[in-house]
């Protein structure tokens, strides 16, 4: 069984003979608080796949090839050199393995 350490400790003076009524009184009180939840305001904020975004934006800033980068010909991707594998077909390590 786990031991929380930082919880303080119960001495023999606070341990009180409990009966197992007032214990499932107490848990079952615990139990029935319930959260109220606007399942429109929920509903509102949740994107589905495949919604419409046509309104929506987005900036991207496209730098263009750097020196030490291939474009792979298999699978047409931008690479660091450190990913080539097939040095004369120019295929990365991801589409030769």
């Amino acid at each position: 069984m786990a031991t929380d350490y930082d919880a303080p400790r119960k001495t023999d003076d606070d341990v009180t003979d409990e009966s197992i009524e007032e214990l499932k009184a107490r848990r079952s009180d615990r139990g029935s608080a319930s959260v109220d939840v606007d399942e429109t305001e929920m509903a509102e904020n949740l994107e589905l796949p495949g919604a419409d975004l046509s309104d929506k934006s987005l900036e991207v800033t496209v730098l263009p090839k750097q020196s030490d980068e291939f474009t792979c010909s298999e699978c047409f991707l931008v690479h660091h050199v450190s990913q080539l594998a097939d040095e004369k077909n120019r295929i990365c390590s991801d589409c030769l393995g």
